[in-house]
């Protein structure tokens, strides 16, 4: 199973991976941007491309 990462104190709550990722793995609670569904994750990378601070990285 993929080990998404998020780093919080780098993220900007930009949402970009929210709204990037194709399998919903990425929510936004309100406050902060979590990986939520981290078990559906196709290791597309799409995620990590798009974050403007390189705050995610996903490991297979």
């Amino acid at each position: 199973m993929p080990k998404v990462t998020l780093d919080s104190e780098v993220c900007t709550l930009c949402q970009t991976c929210v709204n990037t990722c194709p399998m919903g793995v990425f929510e936004y609670d309100g406050e902060n941007v979590v990986v939520a569904q981290e078990d559906q994750c196709i290791v597309c990378r799409a995620c990590e491309a798009a974050c403007p601070v390189e705050a995610i990285v996903v490991e297979e």
